[in-house]
Formats: C-alpha cells, structure tokens, sequence
C-alpha cells in the first residue's frame, strides 16, 4: 500500500478555496439535457424484460423513492453525543448518501458503510448497474429491512432530478467511490452546503486521459468536491492536474485491503477463522476431500475458455488427475453460457444450482449461486482472480488472499495494481513480468519456480499462469505457505478503513449542517 503524502497540509477548513459553487459548462448542461430522453431508452432496452424496470426508471428520473432510513434507536448519535458537532438534529438523523457504480465499488465500500452504521449514521446507497443493485441489495438485507439503510439507483445527472433526489433524501454528505462523478450532481450538493467526498479514489492513466479532454467539466468537478481520499500518490498527483487543490486530498491506501465479508462480528480474525471453517465443512459436505481443488473466480467472457483448457492439461497429469476446478463467473447472467461451454470441453461438470453433490468423477463445479464466493476462496488451493486475463481490470486480489489462499492474476490488473504488486512481493500472488514478485519455497523450489519467472519475453502470459497454477497445485505446502503470506500482510493492512472513516467524519463535522435546505444562499460561479 502507498504511503501516506505527507507533503500535503492537514485537512482544515481554513486551509480550503472559498465553497463557492463551480458549475459545469453550458455545454454539459445542453448535452446532458439532450441525452436524458436517449439515457431512458436505453435502461429500458437493456432492462424492460426485467421485474424491476418500473422501479428503475422511477428512481432514476426522480418518480418515487423508497422511505428514507431513519436512525437505529440503540445507537446513540454522533452527533447528540457531541457538545461541538456543528449541528444538532433532535432526532439523531444523519443520512449519508454513497454511490457505488457496480459490483466492485459495491463490495469496496462494504465494510466503510458497515461502519459508518455501527458510528449511528443512516445510509441511502445508490448503484447504476444492475449486478451492482442486486448485491446491495444482498449485502444490506438486513440494514435495509431494519431501515437503517435504504437503496435506489442512481438519479441521472439532470439538476431537477438531483433537486426531488436531495429534498427527498436529505442527506448531511455524499460520498463517491472510486472516480464516479458527475457535474450537476456535485454542482447541487455545493449549492446546498452537502459535503462531497470521493473515497477510495482512484485516477487510472487512461481514465486521467478522458476527464482532460473535457477538462473544463472535469476542473468544476474537482473544485466541487470537498475531500478527495486517494488510493496512491500517483491517483493523488492526477486528481491535483485536473484541479483539484492540495488541500483537498488526502492518500490513505485502498479499501481493497479491507476483508468485505458477510457480517459476522466486529473481529476481523474471527470473521476469517469462520470463512475458512465454511469453507472445510463445504469441503466434507461436497465430497472433495483430500482433492486439489482451484477456483477460477469473477471470470468474464473469454477467460472461461483459458482455464477449461488449463483444467484439461493438468487432469492429464497422472498426479493431478483427480484436481477440482470451481468457476464462478462475475454476472449471473452468464451462468447458462458458462454451463453450455463447459458441456462443450468435455469436461464432467456438477452445478451448485442443481444442489447435486460433487462426485469423484466431477472435474468442474460450476458455482453459479451469488454471495458465496469467500466460502469458495476458502475450500480452494489456488485461486485465479478474473478480470485479468482480459482486459476488464482485474478484481480484487485481497479477498483469497485473507483466507490464505495463494493468487494468480493476469497482466490486466489496472484497477488493482498497487495491491497486487504488494501481495506480490510477498510471494502471496504471482503475475506474469511483475517486477515485484518474490517466490517462497526451498533452493531447488525456488530454482522451479525461477525458471518459470524467467521465461523469455515470447512467453505468453497463458502459459507462465499454467506453469504456476501446476506448480502450485503439485506443491501443497508451497502454496499453503505462499497463502499465509498473503493473510499476515492483508491483516497487517486492515488499518486504511479507520483512517478513511477519520478523515469522512472530519468532514462532515466540519462542514455538515441541518439537512437539505432549498433556501440557497452561496456565491454562483
């Protein structure tokens, strides 16, 4: 994980550029006023099939919107409980409003919001996708049931949606995670003095590339948003290009880091302990005992065909021939696309939604169920994490690495990199040409494993994965070993959640205030 940039000032409001309200070029304006109808159509071609499409759209355009969250009356609030808060609200209501896009962001920001609920605040979290939506919804049954947390889509970035989206919601701040923002929704929660923060956020070379071609958008967005909690320096350095000031960001590591687990305890280790329980019983239960088990996980189109492949090469070994593969693809909607290719290879396949139990002739375990994915880390020898084989951006390394499972990821890793460089040093996750990959094992196991690493330049990436994946799975300890490294440096990471969580309440005291209020009483730019 990147060190912190102690180059920057301390976050004080005094320290800030006036909160004067930057808006974003006619231009966007016109432009995102002539796509609104377009937007519509589009959600309904790509979701009218669908139960929730009225509900999307709804929420979407400002229609209707689930109640607002109101606040657990066993926790006391923050900000009844502080004589100093710079507001006082009599029923103890603070709603913050998190927006993840999708999946991913949805899993990363998990345990923030977890503990932002434990601190007394209300959550309403917002999605644009579909597989984002649905894991919310999964992830914050119990909060939303409870009315701790409430959830929608996202509203489209139209100044009089946002306006009924607020009024409606009222909330004391927003969060963003990762780089979704929008200009009119950051110009309104300016307007009405509702702090801004991107968390967790992350400035790709690519992404960098497309926000300085429309660079007058992106430098009212950056002087709109109050606190920019960055993953690295390098996210940190693009974040000031666009225009945001220094004194407005912060670098405190990733939330990747952070083990996003169902919500066991408040112990990370008992939460561990008891994944990795599951995932033994799951090993008696499904009748893999004793068997070398990998998982190919999060896969996208495209990498399923590679590790079919893979898993046809090593049962031809004759040690390897009774070797498990579980696949879990990334969306549900793939799964039956995924069972018909693996009925294609020829391989024996048992599907998890078949509820059939794994027979010693099964080579292939099809897990196409959702929120069991750390329970399938935990039973695995081996993990390769999806998103990387093809040019997605790879998914997070972090999740079997707490579970001691070793990693092998693909070159695109582009949203992760920082951390799969860090687990990489550790010996815990090997990519191919990583520069900062350090083997673990005896003289002549690292001497296998060198040769491996040093293959020449014509090498692809495919097959330097395979010889890795064998070597694993032909040596068990090695593995377990290389697994345990990746568990001691993601626990000894755990901390970058508690610094966020710092810096987003320093924030909202600072800048918090009574909830949405329509009088408006702000210099315009």
């Amino acid at each position: 994980m990147p060190s912190s940039d102690n180059s920057l000032p301390s976050f004080d409001k005094s320290t800030q550029p006036s909160r004067a309200v930057y808006k974003p070029p006619v231009y966007y304006q016109v432009t995102i006023g002539l796509l609104k109808p377009l937007y519509r159509m589009q959600v309904w071609r790509r979701s009218h099939k669908r139960d929730n499409y009225q509900q999307e759209v709804e929420q979407r355009f400002g229609k209707r919107y689930p109640a607002p969250p109101v606040p657990d009356a066993n926790i006391k609030s923050n900000a009844n409980a502080n004589e100093n808060a710079n507001y006082k609200d009599s029923n103890g209501k603070k709603v913050i409003w998190c927006h993840a896009v999708s999946l991913g962001e949805t899993n990363t920001v998990a345990p923030l919001l977890d503990a932002l609920l434990a601190k007394g605040y209300q959550i309403w979290l917002t999605n644009t996708t579909q597989t984002g939506f649905a894991r919310g919804a999964s992830r914050f049954a119990d909060d939303i049931a409870q009315g701790r947390l409430s959830h929608s889509y996202v509203p489209v970035d139209s100044p009089a949606v946002i306006e009924t989206f607020l009024a409606h919601v009222q909330p004391v701040a927003a969060m963003f995670v990762e780089t979704e923002l929008w200009a009119n929704i950051l110009t309104k929660l300016s307007e009405h003095h509702i702090p801004s923060i991107l968390v967790n956020g992350r400035l790709s070379a690519a992404s960098f590339k497309s926000y300085q071609k429309i660079g007058a958008v992106s430098a009212s967005m950056m002087k709109n948003v109050n606190l920019i909690i960055a993953q690295d320096n390098e996210s940190a350095k693009r974040f000031r290009q666009l225009g945001a000031h220094s004194a407005q960001i912060r670098v405190a590591g990733s939330l990747k880091w952070v083990i996003n687990t169902p919500k066991l305890n408040d112990d990370n280790g008992a939460k561990k302990a008891e994944i990795v329980s599951d995932g033994a019983d799951l090993d008696l239960d499904l009748g893999v005992a004793g068997r070398p088990i990998w998982v190919a996980a999060s896969t996208h189109s495209g990498e399923e065909k590679t590790v079919l492949s893979w898993q046809q090469q090593i049962i031809s070994h004759p040690l390897l021939a009774d070797t498990l593969l579980i696949i879990v693809p990334r969306h549900p909607e793939r799964f039956d696309e995924v069972a018909e290719l693996i009925e294609k290879s020829g391989l024996t396949m048992t599907r998890r939604s078949d509820e059939d139990a794994i027979s010693p002739n099964t080579q292939v375990y099809l897990a196409d169920s959702m929120g069991e994915l750390m329970k399938w880390y935990a039973l695995a020898d081996v993990a390769l994490v999806g998103g990387s084989l093809v040019d997605i951006g790879g998914h997070n390394p972090v999740e079997p690495a707490s579970v001691a499972t070793p990693v092998l990821m693909g070159s695109y890793t582009q949203s992760c990199q920082s951390v799969v460089d860090k687990l990489a040093s550790v010996g815990a996750l090997y990519q191919p040409n990583n520069a900062f990959y350090s083997a673990i094992g005896t003289d002549e196991q690292l001497s296998q494993q060198q040769k491996i690493a040093s293959n020449p330049p014509s090498s692809d990436d495919d097959s330097l994965l395979f010889q890795q994946l064998q070597f694993w799975l032909s040596h068990l300890e090695l593995a377990k070993q290389a697994g345990q490294a990746g568990a001691e440096i993601t626990e000894q990471q755990q901390a970058v959640l508690h610094r966020q969580l710092s810096m987003i309440e320093d924030v909202i005291q600072q800048y918090a205030k009574p909830p949405f209020s329509p009088e408006l009483n702000q210099e315009r730019i």
